[in-house]
């Protein structure tokens, strides 16, 4: 396998498993509709919920036969091993994160069926101007234990919007925070169409401290965030884009637990300021993305 230093796989673990990686429990569930993290029924935040931004999720990005054609030609090349039981496929320059250096490398630009995918990109409302310079797919499978901890994505070479679309198989991106901050939540009561309200509106007529008195309003709560964990619900065939919050102040994961069949994976990462027009190193960043999009790559 490719684990290397605290990565670990099922192949890498052996017949006596050690302990398996950290699975927390998502106590919220984020509801596409309503942009609201709702709490789960049986967690301590049942009947709360808090907005969470810099999420969007359309669901049936592609239909049933792209899906088999764009797998069928992943499948022509080879996977490389990666860490914690994942395959992976990597379409990009060549960058070293720890010294913040970055060249084209062999890098030949995206597959040619990315091109499809990144034209019907433009009709994605938060995906106005994005310009994929980076594609990694990555494979999952139950039998591998394949998994990804806990991270944020770079942010001295990638921009702000990531992009993953999902395929073969459901899965469940978890959301976590490391942040000292109190998240402010609000008791979620249904309307009569089963819609979350929004913060603002929630209101009870009954376990107030004044039981006479109707239409009070709650008190919203305060928690640390680090308590709260979110389960974005993905699909198969759907596309994702993280920013804002989601991207920077919200670590993104998939545990073992939610890959119960072969999942592909497949990221876009658009450049930073730095790399973009204005930025210091905006020539650099123009070569790269004129590679990218002739899209004629090979995995590298």
């Amino acid at each position: 396998c490719g684990c290397k230093g605290i990565r670990s796989c099922l192949l890498c673990e052996g017949p006596a498993q050690a302990a398996p990686p950290p699975q927390g429990e998502d106590n919220f569930t984020y509801c596409p509709e309503t942009g609201l993290a709702k709490g789960n029924e049986h967690s301590a935040f049942s009947g709360w919920a808090f907005p969470f931004p810099g999420v969007f999720l359309m669901e049936e990005f592609i239909s049933e036969d792209e899906e088999s054609e764009i797998v069928e030609l992943m499948d022509r090349d080879d996977w490389k091993p990666s860490q914690s039981g994942r395959k992976k496929q990597d379409y990009g320059p060549k960058v070293n994160f720890k010294k913040q250096r970055l060249k084209a490398g062999s890098f030949t630009g995206l597959p040619s069926f990315s091109e499809k995918i990144v034209a019907q990109m433009k009709a994605c409302p938060v995906l106005g101007g994005f310009l994929p310079v980076e594609q990694c797919n990555l494979d999952y499978v139950p039998e591998r234990g394949s998994a990804i901890d806990p991270h944020f994505d770079d942010w001295w070479l990638w921009g702000e919007r990531l992009v993953s679309l999902n395929l073969l198989s459901k899965t469940v991106l978890s959301m976590s925070c490391d942040s000292e901050d109190s998240i402010q939540l609000f008791p979620a009561f249904s309307k009569e169409n089963g819609e979350l309200s929004p913060p603002g509106s929630f209101t009870q007529t009954s376990a107030c401290k004044n039981s006479g008195e109707e239409g009070c309003v709650l008190s919203p709560r305060l928690v640390p965030s680090k308590e709260v964990t979110v389960a974005i619900h993905l699909p198969q065939r759907s596309l994702v884009v993280l920013y804002g919050d989601a991207r920077y102040k919200w670590k993104h994961a998939i545990y073992r637990k939610h890959i119960e069949h072969r999942r592909i994976c497949v990221t876009f990462r658009e450049l930073s300021a730095e790399f973009s027009a204005g930025g210091r190193h905006e020539k650099l960043g123009k070569e790269l993305l004129e590679i990218a999009l002739s899209f004629q790559g090979r995995p590298l």
